[in-house]
């Protein structure tokens, strides 16, 4: 009878996404699935999504451990930090069609009201990670 633990050579047991049980948000807030989605329908090329993507907590976890969606976010850090990027993203789209009256450049094909829309939606995943939503403030 061999007294040896099976499971001592077992791979999965130096998993390190098996020693964080949070759900964290990817660096990137999710825009490489819009990239790779453009780039798809527009010239026909698929790529494989990584497995694994770097959090905005600076950690390195599965695909799979993350959402976009506030509310399922367990990660105090990667909330943080998703509320500062949306504010900055909000930020963005504000300054950039600022400065023309209606504040949107012409034949652009992008509304006023749609921009808008943009920032009030940025502003408002931001609240609800958890950063305020209304400040004007730049972000350092």
């Amino acid at each position: 009878m061999d007294d040896s633990d099976p499971h001592i050579d077992d791979p999965y047991l130096d998993d390190p996404y098996l020693d964080d049980p949070y759900i964290h948000v990817a660096a990137d807030l999710g825009m490489d699935v819009y990239a790779r989605n453009m780039l798809a329908s527009t010239f026909g090329l698929v790529t494989d999504t990584p497995s694994d993507v770097p959090s905005g907590c600076g950690r390195r976890v599965a695909r799979a451990m993350t959402s976009r969606r506030p509310e399922s976010v367990t990660c105090l850090a990667c909330r943080e930090h998703a509320a500062q990027r949306h504010l900055r993203l909000a930020q963005q789209v504000r300054r950039l069609t600022r400065g023309q009256g209606s504040g949107v450049s012409e034949g652009s094909g992008v509304s006023a009201a749609r921009v808008r829309q943009a920032v009030e939606g940025h502003q408002d995943l931001a609240r609800r990670f958890g950063g305020g939503a209304e400040s004007d403030a730049d972000p350092a």
